[in-house]
């Protein structure tokens, strides 16, 4: 499995201007869809625009975990999560409160982004399944993350 297996979506871009923007796209994205367009998949086991926006909003959360600690510890290893099986609670959460805590989750990770030194960007991190990589390996994932799931809702709002 490769470091980052979003690259290709980040390309040659700059991770920070890509999550710098993210919250503004995807406010734009959504802000007008019904409830009920937010929540039509295409296909069945595909996830909806809101189902996407909660994957987003946990997966902040767990950055926020991975960057301060591989910043906090020595050779931290990162703990792997199943996007399917925190997938099955998604039916709990709508569309605003899954905006709501992404967003804020960002700026509080943004901030935190402020204080990496270029010394803090070679600090190294293990994923038991891609192997040692360096903290801005991890932010290049963030915004490659990103990329991947704005298209995903940028394809399902058009079809809606």
């Amino acid at each position: 499995m490769e470091l980052n297996p979003y690259a290709r979506f980040l390309g040659d871009q700059e991770p920070i201007p890509v999550i710098t923007a993210t919250v503004e796209r995807l406010h734009a994205l959504i802000d007008p869809l019904s409830p009920a367009q937010a929540d039509r998949n295409l296909a069945p086991g595909r996830w909806s625009v809101r189902e996407i926006l909660a994957h987003l909003a946990d997966c902040e959360i767990v950055f926020a975990v991975r960057l301060r600690q591989t910043l906090a510890k020595e050779h931290h290893l990162i703990q792997p999560f199943d996007q399917n099986q925190w997938a099955e609670r998604y039916a709990a959460y709508d569309l605003k409160s899954a905006f709501d805590m992404f967003a804020v989750a960002r700026n509080w990770n943004l901030k935190f982004l402020t204080t990496v030194t270029a010394d803090d960007r070679h600090h190294p991190t293990t994923h038991p399944e891609r192997g040692t990589m360096t903290l801005w390996t991890l932010v290049e994932t963030i915004a490659g993350h990103d990329i991947n799931h704005l298209q995903q809702i940028e394809h399902l709002a058009s079809q809606v």
